[in-house]
């Protein structure tokens, strides 16, 4: 009757935790590939077949191989392993009474071909000519959808820092959807030259912000540089000077993006040096 009546049909899929090859997930259960344990997608794809639009939740320890039904499903919820409290968080975010604001901690793989993959890759680790086989995941870590939409304007970053200072970014963000939502702006920097390999992008902070309908806020997130520490040649952990790539987004997928110059001589790191992060927002404007 769903199918015909256009009512989503529900498919929870996932693991059975246990520990050396008494589950399908913990310690000492491993995989030989990437799919839904057992005919669990089999089943998912049955219900497809039906024509019924399906809203897949997974209950997982790890990110399972989701190419085949990224596309095909009304949507999906990675739940991972939720709690005794889980099932009631799922149902709230599922009827509409809690707006998700939930971030991939994890990319979620196309295929177990492409793996092993981090965001964090260095620029060889991803798409390139040297390659038959994209490594692109089919969502990216940092990815997760709302019931409302943000975007993000006027990014500000200092032309020039310290290799000692702090780096802070400062974004407008606005909520432009019809109903209150959460959303998690994120910072993520490039070190252009290094004197070792670096990855093409590194979570440098992050802050989550609630907003009205129409509301706007400007968020400024101050970064220790520690952040951009690297282990150089010397195996020591330093902080070099030189260009590099600031972005901000929803996920590690540039949304806004600009370039600062890292200045001084090359820092090391030590036990003294900040680590954390710290967040200050200030209102802009409301159209709610």
């Amino acid at each position: 009757d769903d199918a015909h009546s256009g009512v989503p049909g529900g498919s929870v899929v996932g693991d059975q935790a246990g520990l050396f090859g008494r589950g399908t997930v913990g310690e000492g259960c491993d995989r030989e590939d990437l799919e839904l344990p057992g005919v669990q997608r089999e089943l998912v794809e049955s219900v497809l077949e039906t024509g019924t639009p399906v809203i897949l939740v997974l209950l997982t320890g790890r990110p399972y191989a989701l190419g085949w039904a990224i596309d095909r499903c009304a949507a999906i919820v990675q739940a991972f392993f939720p709690g005794e409290e889980g099932g009631t968080a799922i149902a709230e975010v599922l009827t509409g009474a809690v707006n998700p604001s939930g971030k991939l901690p994890v990319s979620l793989p196309r295929s177990a071909g492409s793996q092993p993959f981090t965001y964090r890759h260095p620029h060889l680790g991803g798409d390139s000519d040297v390659t038959s086989v994209s490594s692109a995941p089919v969502r990216e870590f940092g990815h997760g959808l709302s019931y409302t939409r943000f975007t993000f304007a006027d990014l500000t970053v200092p032309p020039e820092i310290d290799t000692a200072g702090f780096l802070e970014v400062s974004v407008t963000v606005t909520n432009t959807g019809d109903r209150a939502g959460a959303e998690v702006v994120q910072v993520y920097g490039r070190d252009l030259v290094g004197s070792t390999t670096r990855p093409v992008a590194q979570l440098l902070g992050f802050h989550r912000i609630a907003l009205e309908s129409g509301e706007a806020r400007r968020v400024t997130i101050r970064i220790p540089l520690s952040r951009l520490a690297a282990t150089d040649r010397t195996l020591r952990r330093v902080v070099e000077p030189g260009d590099v790539d600031i972005w901000v987004g929803t996920s590690a997928v540039r949304a806004l993006a600009s370039t600062t110059t890292l200045v001084g001589e090359v820092h090391p790191i030590s036990v003294d040096d900040p680590r954390e992060t710290t967040t200050c927002t200030s209102e802009v404007h409301s159209h709610a």
